[in-house]
């Protein structure tokens, strides 16, 4: 199996976390770069000249095919991985399946730091996300009213790791097969699930971070072993539109 994670294009709380904090969303669209960024991850993956590394191949039954040759696409629910996935779904000619538990850490809320406090938001309805990303397919915890649960609070960092290893253990689980996985997620759950995927968690001495749609490949061979193959790879973007 071969699993890419991908982080998002630029989103407008990235810009903002930079300039004004008070300018953050709950759930943040992208930016025009952000969108820039996306179309061009979508092309890299459909097209891009791609080595097939099964490694128990013979080095001469080795292929070089055009694209990724991606299988599955798999996204957050949050409104900017739902926009960097649109043009991969639409470039690599396959529905991108909603992963709710690929959210970011923290989940949907505000921080007003005044009277108003911590503020929870549900998150897209199920007609909304439907119609704004048709053909997408939705599990059905995602409800018309949203699809996150505010109840219990900000999530946690402990909490954020505990869903990092609920989704690794989903994705081991298919590490015997063919597949040629693509989950487009957040930098913070990105970190604490490369993490996850390799027994590393709880960990708070290193950071995986990522660039806004860098890759990141893990393969794994059919004896269970896995092999990162690289970090952060932005080989589609230029300089000036890296962030």
């Amino acid at each position: 199996m071969e699993l890419f994670i991908i982080r998002h294009g630029q989103s407008t709380n990235n810009v903002s976390m930079i300039y004004d904090a008070k300018d953050r969303e709950a759930d943040p669209p992208l930016t025009e770069l952000g969108q820039q960024q996306a179309a061009k991850v979508a092309h890299y993956l459909a097209t891009a000249p791609n080595f097939d590394h099964w490694i128990e191949r013979k080095v001469e039954d080795r292929q070089v095919t055009e694209g990724f040759g991606i299988t599955r696409l798999y996204c957050s629910p949050m409104l900017r991985t739902l926009q960097t996935a649109l043009p991969i779904s639409k470039a690599l000619n396959m529905p991108a399946e909603v992963w709710p538990d690929l959210h970011e850490h923290g989940g949907l809320h505000l921080d007003h730091r005044d009277e108003r406090g911590i503020e929870g938001f549900p998150g897209l309805g199920r007609s909304a996300m439907l119609e704004q990303f048709p053909g997408f397919i939705l599990p059905d915890s995602i409800k018309e009213e949203g699809w996150y649960d505010f109840s219990r609070g900000v999530e946690d960092i402990a909490g954020a790791m505990a869903r990092a290893i609920r989704v690794a253990a989903v994705i081991k689980s298919q590490s015997n097969s063919q597949q040629r996985i693509a989950l487009v997620i957040h930098g913070a759950f990105a970190d604490a699930l490369v993490k996850a995927l390799m027994n590393m968690l709880p960990n708070h001495e290193i950071y995986f971070s990522m660039y806004n749609t860098g890759i990141t490949r893990l393969d794994w061979r059919r004896d269970g072993k896995m092999i990162p193959r690289y970090m952060n790879r932005v080989a589609h973007l230029l300089p000036e539109e890296m962030s």
